[in-house]
């Protein structure tokens, strides 16, 4: 599977399991509407399936082991494979193309980077270069109508939004967040 075809749900899927071994009931609860991922990126739990289906068939995943369910069948736990970090690392480290993907995309790599306990610093860094010049020529233009006016304004609170970001983790590298540690994904030890 060649790193443009995994899906957004696919690289969250890995970024979860890179955390630690979990079985997939609980991946599915942090990707929920309201779990600490879910508020960016909400899955449901056929579409975490599906993803560590097609991550195990390229080989960026792994079953490992099952454990008993809460009352249902057993579960199997899945680990991330070696191919499975270099993949993730590069994929959480290259900045989005366009302004609309840092709503998700973006905000996505930032939560996964601090969830793994390392600062987004430099995404956020190379996030801000990568959109200069969209940010330097929408600033310039004159909002001919309600799309280009829209689009200038989106640009400028996005300039915004990273600006005060890169300055966040500047000044504390790591925020004060609930991470893996705060919520386990498998009560399987690590």
């Amino acid at each position: 599977m060649v790193m443009a075809r995994i899906s957004l749900a696919e690289w969250t899927v890995l970024a979860i399991l890179a955390e630690r071994p979990a079985h997939l009931f609980a991946v599915s609860r942090l990707l929920a509407k309201h779990g600490d991922l879910g508020r960016v990126l909400t899955l449901r739990r056929p579409l975490v399936y599906r993803a560590a289906d097609r991550l195990a068939a390229a080989g960026l995943c792994r079953p490992d082991h099952t454990e008993p369910g809460e009352g249902g069948p057993e579960r199997t736990v899945y680990r991330i494979t070696a191919a499975g970090r270099r993949a993730l690392a590069e994929w959480l480290a290259e900045p989005v193309a366009h302004v609309r993907d840092l709503r998700t995309e973006f905000l996505l790599k930032v939560r996964l980077t601090v969830r793994a306990g390392r600062s987004p610093l430099a995404l956020v860094e190379a996030q801000q270069a990568a959109l200069a010049p969209t940010f330097a020529a929408l600033a310039g233009s004159a909002g001919e109508d309600e799309v280009s006016l829209w689009r200038q304004h989106n640009a400028a609170g996005a300039k915004d939004f990273l600006d005060d970001l890169a300055a966040r983790f500047r000044a504390a590298p790591l925020p004060d967040t609930p991470g893996p540690a705060a919520r386990p994904p498998s009560s399987a030890p690590a």
